[in-house]
């Protein structure tokens, strides 16, 4: 009988253990400053820092998973990972999918081009030029339909897997331009001959933290850890240590 206990209590212990929870953030991995994977292969970001603080401040678990970008709606509802926080816009069309936190940060869309190059956003968007835009942003999204079938643009809209790629094909001249949120932008200002010329027309956009509608408790601790987080001496320091203005 006492044996029987002790074993009991032991399978019983290991159970607890087993079934605590971590939840998964999915994240862009190229999206500096809000979320990319360092050159030490960890999940870097001002996103990824802030939930890791969100997370000991509410007492619960996270790791941070890189995935494609295009799917990670799609995860969060197939319950492949558990919240998304890596620079997601909150936006109507969201909100009828998932439940957004509190805004954390506003985001103007730009356009970047060459540093050298004598162009105008009118310029970069003349007919038949080439512009990137990353995959299953709301700026690739925008774009289509208010410049190209509503406003009778005739460029050419590439699609890539990350913003920074784009950039990529920008440098060595490959597009004239590439559409994205200006941090991201002002980050590859920083690292390679490229500059912003300027807002193309779309609204100002803000960012949320994601989570599956039916996680209503999960929602209002992250809310929370949020609010406590922006209230912080340490958010200061994230938006310099990820220079955010």
């Amino acid at each position: 009988m006492f044996l029987g206990l002790s074993a009991f209590l032991i399978v019983s212990a290991g159970t607890v253990f087993a079934a605590e929870k971590v939840y998964i953030n999915g994240i862009d991995p190229n999206f500096p400053p809000f979320a990319y994977v360092n050159k030490t292969g960890n999940p870097d970001g001002f996103d990824v820092k802030a939930l890791d603080w969100i997370a000991k401040e509410m007492k619960f678990k996270v790791k941070h998973q890189p995935m494609d970008w295009d799917s990670i709606i799609p995860s969060l509802k197939a319950k492949k990972i558990d919240i998304v926080a890596s620079g997601l816009s909150i936006n109507e069309e969201r909100r009828k999918q998932v439940s957004f936190t509190i805004p954390y940060w506003v985001i103007k869309q730009v356009l970047v081009a060459k540093k050298d190059a004598k162009l105008t956003v009118e310029k970069a968007l003349a007919d038949g030029n080439k512009v990137g835009v990353q995959r299953g942003t709301t700026e690739a999204k925008w774009m289509e339909e208010n410049l190209l079938k509503k406003g009778g643009k005739k460029f050419q809209l590439v699609q890539y897997d990350s913003a920074p790629l784009a950039i990529e094909d920008v440098v060595n001249g490959r597009i004239v331009a590439a559409a994205m949120d200006d941090a991201p932008a002002m980050d590859a200002v920083r690292k390679k001959p490229v500059k912003i010329l300027g807002g193309f027309g779309m609204k100002d956009e803000e960012f949320g933290y994601a989570v599956r509608k039916e996680d209503k408790e999960f929602l209002k601790k992250v809310d929370e850890g949020l609010k406590k987080l922006m209230k912080s001496p340490y958010w200061a320091e994230l938006k310099k240590t990820y220079e955010l203005h």
